[in-house]
């Protein structure tokens, strides 16, 4: 039997965005801290979703969509080795990997 994607994701569409949300899925439901105050966010599956999609599918996604968010190890790579993120565009939240992608079409 094949083990569960690590990846979880969810595609959100706002007027004519496309927003792609993916994290590691091992990150759902953590708080992260934001700086060095007592602020922290939640990864949330309302925004992540909880459905897992393997490799292919959130490639495909992220070159589809015009906004996408991508949160941990395993997605910011995914997208680094699909040449989608340059491997110095990533910063961090909480200490974990995070980058957002926009797109502009005209």
């Amino acid at each position: 039997m094949e083990a569960p994607s690590p990846i979880v994701m969810r595609v959100h569409r706002v007027r004519a965005e496309v927003v792609v949300a993916a994290c590691d899925a091992e990150l759902l439901g953590r708080e992260l801290p934001l700086g060095r105050g007592s602020q922290r966010v939640k990864v949330s599956p309302q925004f992540y979703g909880e459905r897992r999609v393997p490799r292919e599918e959130l490639v495909w996604a992220i070159q589809h969509g015009t906004i996408v968010n991508l949160l941990g190890t395993t997605v910011c790579r995914i997208a680094q080795e699909a040449g989608l993120l340059a491997r110095d565009r990533t910063g961090t939240l909480g200490g974990v990997p995070h980058a957002e992608i926009f797109s502009f079409v005209e």
